[in-house]
């Protein structure tokens, strides 16, 4: 499946078109003035010097490239001479500071200069990538090719020292990311130069001995032999990524095969319901299968963000819908929960329980580090946010396909495709409602996906089922309806944590409890799972839930006793899960005890 870039698609309407105009009337300046104000961006005039305050980080690069990205997804739709200037600014100070030979690095060339690529941990070819896919987009969006031939410049170096001249400290990247880069570098310049450095590190990676060379940087063994999701969890989305692009180009189908394999062991063994990945903080890393707790989840959203990527990729190798179905859990769920109600703070990690009674901080008892209970403007390590602001802006990518003859519609978001001889209206209110109108010509057929969440549906044409896709003649106006009701959904029995429990799903929205709604004791609360639910009208933008249920009363006497504790009928108010902790610290819970019978 081809997919169209974000060039060709216009979102029109619904609940993901108005995150994405948060990210455009506020987002995009809160990030950049937090950067501005903790030194990031007056870095890139290569002032500093010792002694001075605000020493250069070695990933402030990718910090700011990433914000230039967004800020260039935002310019391609959208004329603003203030944020096109803070671009035009930045690239400047780039030009103005590359090294002769194409070498860039804020880090490494204020600071430690004398230690070019000796450190496979500190993130050069982490910030040249993300450097290159900022200038891949300022050229596409623009026109403007003076970062783009800058990023040429340093891929040619980055080439010369670890290609020809093999005099780097280590071979390949300790954080992936370059790898994608590249083949975007490949696809939009079309010189294979790109391509052909993207498959010397991945092809590198795991056939020598390296510094750190271990599960942890995914570089324990060859990449074709990789079958389990190891290590960090964001390093290892960006890397499968990269394996997932190339291996498109060159249809290489070992790594092919690799790539399907990397996807199920994380989908099916080492993701959250709300499609978190990663679960412990000790290194923001996978663990064990069916390893998944919930109060101190680690879930980081660029590792949500780094699925989103990997996934899509995956959709265009194989055309199937429980990719889109990943990006679409993605998106409403571990992605979106990073970022607040009014656009201005974020979420590093994202766990599915806070429990405040266990925040304790005293000099007896210290101090508890998870879960992070509200979020915060800016972080000492700030890759999420400007993360946030490039996939908002360039989320039309996800929505429509072409194979042969048929469109397929992979995201259900109110929107206008517009390319040579094809054209499609998708006109929805979803996911507040589950009715979606398209209206497509100039091709024959039209495939749309059939989420995996879904229990019911109905089409007004005949359809037939492929790969997830309901497949219909396109002769006139398309009315797919989903069923929207909320339902229980329950965990493998493996997952320990998540044993006797449900979590509630209204479409592809995870839902939560707080404490703000129903007091701190979340945990008493029974739910069967035959629930009906009552929608009420919620300040979040979708629809809060009421579920009737039973709540456990406090024992009369002792902390113990025989008898079972009594029980009053009670209604629960949940709320959709990426909006938890907008209205100050409350205690949370995704996972609710079910009741039986």
């Amino acid at each position: 499946m081809k997919t169209y870039g974000y060039t060709k698609v216009d979102l029109t309407g619904g609940y993901l078109f108005e995150k994405q105009e948060l990210n455009r009337t506020a987002t995009i300046k809160a990030v950049y003035d937090r950067f501005d104000e903790t030194g990031r961006v007056g870095a890139f005039r290569f002032d500093w010097k010792p002694g001075d305050d605000l020493r250069p980080h070695i990933f402030w690069d990718s910090d700011i490239a990433k914000w230039m990205e967004g800020a260039a997804y935002i310019l391609a739709k959208h004329a603003d001479p203030e944020l096109e200037k803070k671009v035009d600014d930045l690239v400047a100070l780039v030009k103005k500071n590359q090294d002769e030979n194409g070498y860039f690095n804020i880090y490494y060339t204020v600071v430690e200069p004398e230690n070019r690529f000796t450190d496979r941990e500190c993130h050069e070819l982490y910030c040249a990538g993300h450097m290159m896919e900022a200038a891949v987009a300022i050229a596409e969006a623009t026109g403007k090719t003076d970062l783009l031939d800058c990023m040429e410049k340093y891929a040619d170096h980055i080439h010369k020292v670890f290609v020809e001249d093999n005099s780097a400290g280590f071979f390949t990247p300790g954080h992936e990311e370059i790898e994608l880069a590249l083949v975007k570098m490949y696809r939009y310049t079309g010189k294979k130069k790109f391509l052909d450095l993207c498959a010397h590190f991945i092809n590198t990676r795991g056939t020598v001995e390296e510094k750190r060379g271990d599960i942890y940087t995914q570089s324990h063994m060859p990449v074709r032999e990789q079958a389990e999701a190891v290590g960090h969890s964001v390093r290892a989305c960006y890397l499968y990524t990269g394996m997932a692009d190339l291996a498109i180009e060159t249809g290489d189908e070992a790594l092919k095969a690799a790539c399907r394999k990397l996807f199920d062991n994380m989908a099916n063994c080492k993701m959250y319901v709300t499609g978190g990945l990663g679960s412990t903080y000790m290194g923001e890393a996978f663990t064990g299968a069916y390893d998944l707790p919930n109060d101190t989840a680690y879930a980081e959203t660029c590792a949500s963000i780094g699925m989103i990527f990997f996934a899509h990729r995956m959709m265009q190798m194989d055309g199937d819908a429980k990719y889109a179905d990943m990006i679409e859990l993605q998106l409403y769920n571990g992605m979106l929960s990073g970022l607040s109600a009014d656009g201005a703070a974020f979420f590093y990690e994202n766990p599915l329980e806070i429990n405040l009674s266990e925040q304790y901080d005293s000099a007896y008892y210290g101090k508890r580090r998870f879960p992070i209970t509200e979020r915060v403007e800016c972080f000492s390590c700030s890759c999420c946010p400007p993360n946030l602001n490039r996939v908002l802006p360039s989320m039309g990518q996800y929505v429509y396909g072409i194979e042969g003859d048929t469109l397929f519609v992979n995201q259900y978001i109110g929107s206008v495709l517009k390319d040579s001889g094809i054209s499609c209206t998708m006109t929805t209110d979803y996911p507040r409602t589950g009715t979606i109108s398209v209206k497509a010509e100039g091709t024959a057929k039209v495939a749309l996906r059939i989420p995996g969440w879904c229990r019911g549906f109905t089409l007004n044409k005949p359809y037939v089922m492929e790969k997830g896709y309901a497949v219909v003649e396109n002769d006139g106006e398309i009315i797919l309806e989903l069923d929207m009701q909320a339902y229980a959904v329950f965990a493998d029995p493996r997952v320990l944590r998540d044993a006797g429990k449900l979590a509630i799903r209204r479409g592809p929205i995870v839902y939560c409890a707080e404490g703000v709604d129903n007091g701190s004791d979340l945990h008493s609360y029974l739910v069967k799972a035959g629930f009906k639910a009552a929608e009420v009208p919620c300040e979040f933008g979708l629809p809060a839930l009421d579920i009737p249920c039973k709540k456990l009363l406090p024992l009369e006497s002792g902390l113990y006793s025989a008898e079972m504790p009594g029980t009053e009928d009670a209604v629960l108010r949940m709320i959709p899960y990426n909006a938890f902790a907008n209205r100050g610290e409350s205690d949370m819970l995704v996972w609710l005890t079910a009741a039986l019978g």
